[in-house]
């Protein structure tokens, strides 16, 4: 259904897990790739988002812990600033600001390209 709505190929629920979750591990080691590579990155948690509500039930139960504890982690390894760094590369204004929250927020360690990218957007730690 998710592909029919744009989305490049039709993803599984796992990978697009593993893909967030390789995201969040990043960000808590300091990720250094480009800015359009973290942008293109955070669409694996809009996958999620959009995913949620047509997901079964035991599908829902089964792995709200585990976006749970992988946002939790990604809170804890980012700074708020309500997108003004990232809005600087990206266009988020069409995300809403509290069901997308992860398009508020930056890295807490500024490393390697991002790091650069984002300082010079204002993004400080």
């Amino acid at each position: 259904m998710l592909h029919q709505r744009g989305w490049r190929k039709a993803f599984t629920v796992q990978e697009m897990l593993d893909a967030w979750a390789r995201l969040v591990g990043e960000v808590e080691d300091g990720y250094s790739g480009l800015v359009d590579e973290y942008t293109n990155d955070l669409y694996s948690r809009n996958w999620l988002h959009e995913a949620w509500p047509i997901l079964t039930e035991c599908t829902i139960v089964l792995r709200t812990p585990q976006v749970k504890a992988l946002d939790d982690r990604f809170r804890a390894a980012t700074v708020f600033d309500d997108g003004m760094a990232l809005a600087q590369f990206h266009r988020i204004s069409g995300f809403d600001p509290v069901d997308m929250w992860w398009w508020r927020r930056h890295p807490r360690l500024l490393v390697g390209d991002l790091g650069r990218s984002l300082r010079s957007a204002g993004a400080t730690a």
